[in-house]
């Protein structure tokens, strides 16, 4: 009896290919206003409140967001399409199930010395 080939490590690590379209019902524009980058999501209750109704996409969200996170941040952690993960959350808003909190500009604007340091810290990357 002949031996199977060897798995390919990378293989053994996949997981099931959902495209993005699936995640949004076909949909590429959130309902309402667009999420900015920087927007902090918070979630409205644990996961488990979700049910079995919601897709682990939205599990995942609402379980990362139990304190602020930004929703690039969201996007990176999720390994989703930034375009794809606005459009769960504007399903999310629309139930309730988050809360969406727009970033605030400075008071006052940065000195000169921090720009500098922050120009030196950028360099040093």
């Amino acid at each position: 009896m002949p031996t199977p080939p060897p798995a390919d490590p990378v293989d053994a690590d996949a997981q099931p290919v959902v495209r993005p379209y699936a995640l949004t019902s076909g949909r590429t524009r959130p309902v309402g206003d667009v999420f900015d980058l920087m927007a902090l999501i918070q979630a409205a209750g644990p996961p488990a409140a979700l049910g079995p109704a919601h897709s682990p996409e939205r599990v995942e969200i609402v379980r990362l967001s139990q304190r602020p996170l930004s929703v690039a941040e969201l996007a990176a952690r999720l390994d989703l399409p930034l375009s794809v993960v606005r459009v769960v959350l504007s399903d999310l808003r629309q139930l309730d199930l988050i809360s969406v909190r727009l970033p605030q500009p400075a008071d006052a604007p940065l000195s000169d010395e921090t720009l500098e340091a922050l120009l030196e810290g950028l360099r040093a990357l």
